[in-house]
């Protein structure tokens, strides 16, 4: 396992049963914007196009999953799944995937979003892309303090 990823665009993934948020770097990695949310329909092959034309057509280097914690670092009962979700993700694309701590993105995605003249329905659908460009951001931090985060190689 190795804490970075190689230089390039990066897609931060904000992992759910139902929705998947993903939001993307530019390759100098200054810029997160949210990008969309893919809805998951229980179709593997669906799921795998998805990922491989995202990595294809936004030129991705590696992917940030937020993995969910208790808010003491440990492990979640969600955890689990998240990181199988990443290896899956990883084995598909062929890509390098790295965890970050995702606790609290969905709350600053809510604030994020607060105030900004959507309806509620619109903010809902929103708030998974805004909290994968928060883990991606917060991921991006990280290594201008050089912390160490979890990864699996691709």
């Amino acid at each position: 396992m190795t804490g970075s990823l190689p230089a390039g665009r990066l897609a931060g993934v904000d992992y759910g049963r139902r929705r998947i948020g993903v939001a993307v770097c530019d390759a100098e990695r200054i810029i997160c914007s949210p990008l969309c949310v893919h809805l998951t329909v229980g179709d593997r092959d669906a799921d795998t196009a998805f990922f491989r034309r995202l990595a294809a057509e936004e030129a991705i280097a590696g992917f940030v999953v937020g993995l969910p914690v208790h808010a003491d670092g440990t492990d979640s009962a969600m955890s689990v799944e998240v990181e199988r979700f990443g290896a899956w993700l990883g084995r598909i694309t062929g890509l390098p995937v790295a965890f970050h701590d995702e606790r609290y993105s969905s709350r600053e995605a809510a604030g994020m979003l607060a105030g900004v003249g959507m309806t509620r329905g619109r903010k809902k659908e929103r708030a998974d892309a805004v909290a994968a460009q928060v883990v991606l951001q917060s991921w991006l931090d990280s290594q201008t303090r050089g912390e160490r985060p979890k990864a699996l190689e691709g």
